[in-house]
């Protein structure tokens, strides 16, 4: 799918954006939620976006859109969730194996008409699609290559200005460009906590015309045909998603290359989708939150993967995201409308609750990577459970549940298992 073209700002170099403007730094699916947020209390926004428009950016990434974002998305733009939900897809069936034994199965049943089930799977890519033509209509202005380079601070609003020395000012800035965000080293946000010495494997393919993969989730633990590595499939729109778990004396480099891939892809998927590989990736994951969500003037609000990296484990990062940008919006939208001596409230409360939002996300996701690189007793444990199951349904379901996570509430947010 492809969006409409979005609005653009002028060319000028000096001097775009008022100080009643609000500026949102990042076009994926997170900045554009807060675009979109901003708009529905009112406030005038431009995006900008380092990169050009119309870029695509390769592999499904984020693709799970659990149901509480759904929902938000709806009460920001009316009817976005339900697009999301028609234009993904849902399995009913999940499967736990251990060393080719089923540990687990269960198949839930529809929800009810009205009701949107645990999640919907899309590419990234798409959702971000969906997003921007909705902010296009919403009257958000679009501005591309505009790499931000400095930000600048005060008690009365920001100044960024562009690698191409183009500056541009604002009464908020939301902080949306990522991982390596600019915006939260400008403001000197530190980011506090561990890497994970382990890696991992990614790969995309895409589904057959006649598919011989069913529309279900399987996790392997130990995979015979893959000397005992951990293996995850997942449908969503379009394909499928197939992780391996490296363990300790694996290359990436190898296992990701070409030659690996297809070696490894042919022994855990039917014959053919080796050759309908679309994207490979490698990564270790990052439990990192910054050490505050908000520059000291209160003026510039991080969110989504600028101010929070969590392994994936529960599809946290976009699913926390989503909150991230809404909870931004609002404290914008009450501080643009408060007195000058309690404009400051709103954001502080944003930062602290939404800091607490990411500390949870990154503690539970956090518990499912120690048990899937688990210590001797945790391995013990697996094991035994494995020899219990399916027949003890205690051992079965944690079987199952252990990998994602706990299905804790963080207040209002719910983090679902894949």
């Amino acid at each position: 799918m492809s969006a409409p073209s979005p609005g653009t700002a002028g060319d000028g170099t000096a001097g775009d954006g008022t100080a009643g403007d609000v500026l949102v730094v990042g076009a994926g699916p997170v900045g554009l939620t807060a675009a979109l947020a901003l708009r529905a209390y009112g406030l005038p926004v431009t995006v900008l976006e380092a990169g050009p428009e119309g870029r695509q950016r390769p592999g499904s990434r984020a693709i799970f859109t659990h149901s509480q974002t759904l929902q938000i998305l709806d009460r920001i733009s009316p009817g976005l969730g339900a697009e999301l939900y028609r234009h993904g897809v849902y399995w009913n069936t999940q499967r736990t194996f251990h060393a080719g034994k089923e540990v687990y199965a269960k198949t839930y049943p529809d929800p009810p008409a009205g009701v949107y089930p645990h999640f919907t799977s899309l590419p990234q890519v798409q959702i971000e699609a969906y997003l921007q033509a909705r902010a296009v209509a919403a009257g958000v202005t679009f501005a591309w290559e505009q790499e931000i380079a400095d930000v600048t601070t005060s008690d009365d609003g920001v100044v960024l200005t562009t690698a191409a020395g183009r500056r541009w000012d604002a009464s908020y800035v939301v902080g949306a460009d990522g991982s390596r965000s600019v915006v939260r080293k400008q403001i000197g946000a530190r980011m506090e906590g561990t890497r994970d010495e382990g890696w991992y494997v990614v790969v995309d393919v895409a589904e057959k015309d006649e598919p011989s993969l069913p529309n279900e989730r399987h996790f392997h633990y130990a995979h015979p045909a893959v000397d005992g590595r951990n293996v995850l499939i997942v449908p969503f729109a379009g394909g499928y998603r197939v992780d391996l778990q490296l363990v300790e004396k694996d290359d990436p480099e190898e296992l990701a290359s070409p030659e690996g891939v297809r070696g490894w892809l042919d022994a855990v998927l039917p014959p053919g989708y080796a050759e309908r590989t679309t994207w490979v990736s490698t990564y270790q994951f990052l439990q990192l939150v910054a050490h505050d969500f908000a520059d000291p003037h209160r003026r510039v609000l991080l969110v989504g993967e600028a101010a929070h990296l969590f392994a994936p484990f529960g599809a946290r990062g976009l699913n926390s995201g989503v909150p991230d940008a809404e909870a931004a919006a609002i404290a914008i939208a009450a501080a643009s409308r408060a007195t000058a001596a309690a404009a400051r409230t709103p954001v502080e409360a944003f930062a602290l609750a939404r800091r607490s939002a990411a500390l949870f996300n990154r503690d539970a996701a956090g518990e499912a990577l120690a048990h899937l690189r688990p210590d001797e007793e945790t391995a013990a444990r697996v094991l035994a459970a494995a020899e219990r199951a399916p027949e003890d349904a205690e051992a079965s379901v944690w079987l199952e549940k252990a990998p994602y996570g706990p299905r804790g509430v963080h207040r209002a947010e719910t983090v679902y298992r894949y």
